[in-house]
């Protein structure tokens, strides 16, 4: 069975935690940023983790994430 490729878009995207979580990034934070309230902007720039159920598919992106 030959190697599996890493989805390089996603590898760009996708860190891990030390305790093994996945770390994504949020959208709506690149343009259209007038309208949006300060708050909201502030809270985009925070990292958030990979859900549950999307855990499958991003393994699937990333199978050698270490």
């Amino acid at each position: 069975m030959p190697k599996m490729k890493t989805h390089r878009g996603a590898a760009k995207r996708f860190k891990k935690t030390g305790t093994g979580k996945v770390k994504r990034f949020k959208a709506y934070r690149s343009h259209l940023l007038e309208k949006k309230r300060p708050a909201r902007k502030r809270r985009l720039r925070k990292p958030a983790m990979v859900s549950s159920t999307d855990m499958k598919r991003v393994k699937r992106l990333l199978p050698y994430m270490k």
